[in-house]
């Protein structure tokens, strides 16, 4: 394999125009994560059910008991778990996707994890149920690394914003099912079993549909490219330009030269090296202060409006409002994800989350509190389509999964710690004092971002050059 060959594959794909064959490339990738953002988002509308279960009670906790001294008790513990698992998955596992490509390991986490959480929810301890939960969240940690990496390769760079975008808009559509599952379920027992283990069973249901995704989603060019499968990546490339070329009826024009690609060791070190040790840093700082303040306010939306004074049942209701939004922040995004450049989507999003969640920590109107949760939830999904594509358009083809997993790693770890800092600062402090918290990481999360290469409009070989 020569660089140019790498480079020309690279520009067929950037001088295609959008079309069904690419887009729908997207939404089959999309797909396959609706089943993680339904597993990651379940957790805070299942811990009711499984608190009453005492599944969570010390006696059933065994090893997990001893997270005790940290603060880390009850339903804490099945929150630890899962982090614990994302960020193995992203940090030691981030790396298989640049090893065994992007397809196979898009089809194998899934697999993973849907076995794993399946097995989950017929668990009758808390041990046993945070063992499984931090295996199947290696799964998802693996998954989404692969599919941040994935889109970001297979699409045109004029494209690539709004690929993110249709992404989120698609996985973020699971949210509200979640949460009007669990909302309707509770207190039932579906199929004799505890409706909490049904919603958590739902959401398994991926498996029946993987292999019907794999087979219409190619490997990534690019990567066959990096691996010296040329011939491979040419037959793919070939086959996309041709149904491309039959669905507009036209001929397409020749590739624009891309750039040149500096040669790489294509190790996990070459990510602190010289030219990306900045942009690594940068993204890591960043992703503990976005974390915060995403899964802050989604995982603790029922207990803040609890706190504002809303009825427990009516914060459940209120929160399933809110959830309804998370959809429609990537859908809002499609309008100007290629427009604007990636850095001030993601600084304007964290500075909407600073200043809304400062006024939610002084308002106390059921709707205000409602238009309020909706705004927050609508700026921080234009911020998390950005972000991801963001970080993945930063390093080169040959460690982008490696280092989209080290760098999002830290915003799984910073979650799992989070949750008692949000716990302890409301109990007192109440919601103004995880407001100044929440507000505090916005700002550390722009200054970071506004530190970052521009990255509109380039392709990602100029980019990691």
């Amino acid at each position: 394999m020569t660089n140019q060959q790498s480079l020309a594959i690279a520009a067929r794909f950037d001088r295609l125009p959008p079309s069904r064959t690419v887009w729908t490339m997207v939404m089959l990738i999309s797909l396959g994560g609706v089943f993680e953002f339904y597993d990651l988002f379940f957790t805070g509308y299942v811990a009711p059910g499984m608190v009453q279960s005492g599944l969570f009670k010390p006696e059933s906790l065994g090893i997990f008991a001893a997270l005790a001294p940290i603060a880390v008790a009850g339903f804490g513990t099945f929150v630890f778990a899962t982090f614990a698992g994302l960020w193995l998955g992203t940090l030691v596992f981030g790396f298989v996707a640049d090893r065994f490509g992007r397809r196979f390991i898009f089809t194998w986490s899934l697999v993973w994890y849907v076995v794993c959480t399946a097995i989950m929810a017929f668990q009758h301890t808390g041990q046993a149920i945070n063992l499984w939960r931090l295996v199947a969240g290696i799964g998802i940690g693996v998954e989404l690394v692969t599919i941040d990496s994935y889109i970001s390769e297979l699409i045109p760079s004029a494209e690539r914003g709004r690929a993110y975008a249709v992404n989120q808009f698609i996985t973020f559509c699971v949210v509200p099912l979640v949460a009007f599952l669990a909302f309707i379920l509770k207190d039932t027992h579906p199929f004799g079993l505890e409706y909490w283990r049904v919603v958590i069973l739902i959401g398994t249901l991926g498996a029946a549909f993987v292999w019907i995704i794999r087979r219409n989603v190619p490997e990534s060019p690019r990567w066959l490219a990096r691996q010296g499968r040329v011939d491979e990546a040419e037959r793919i490339v070939a086959d996309i330009e041709q149904r491309v070329e039959a669905e507009k009826g036209i001929k397409l024009p020749p590739p624009q030269p891309v750039g040149n690609q500096i040669e790489g060791s294509g190790t996990f070190a070459e990510i602190f090296g010289p030219l990306y040790i900045k942009r690594t840093v940068l993204l890591s700082i960043f992703n503990m202060a976005q974390a915060i303040g995403f899964y802050g306010f989604a995982a603790w939306v029922p207990t803040l409006l609890i706190s504002r004074g809303v009825h427990v049942t009516t914060s459940l209701q209120y929160a399933f409002i809110i959830a309804i939004a998370n959809p429609f922040g990537p859908l809002l995004g499609t309008l100007f994800a290629d427009k604007i450049e990636r850095k001030t989507q993601i600084s304007g999003g964290l500075l909407i989350m600073g200043i809304v969640i400062a006024l939610f920590s002084q308002a106390s109107a059921p709707a205000l509190l409602i238009v309020l949760g909706v705004l927050f939830t609508l700026a921080a999904n234009v911020m998390s389509y950005a972000y991801h594509g963001y970080q993945a358009e930063l390093f080169p083809t040959r460690v982008r999964a490696r280092a989209v997993g080290f760098v999002y790693s830290w915003s799984r770890l910073a979650v799992a710690f989070a949750g008692l800092a949000i716990g302890v600062l409301l109990h007192k402090y109440g919601v103004p004092g995880v407001a100044v918290f929440i507000g505090a990481c916005m700002v550390i999360g722009i200054c970071m971002i506004l530190l970052g290469p521009s990255t509109k409009g380039r392709s990602l070989e100029s980019i990691s050059h």
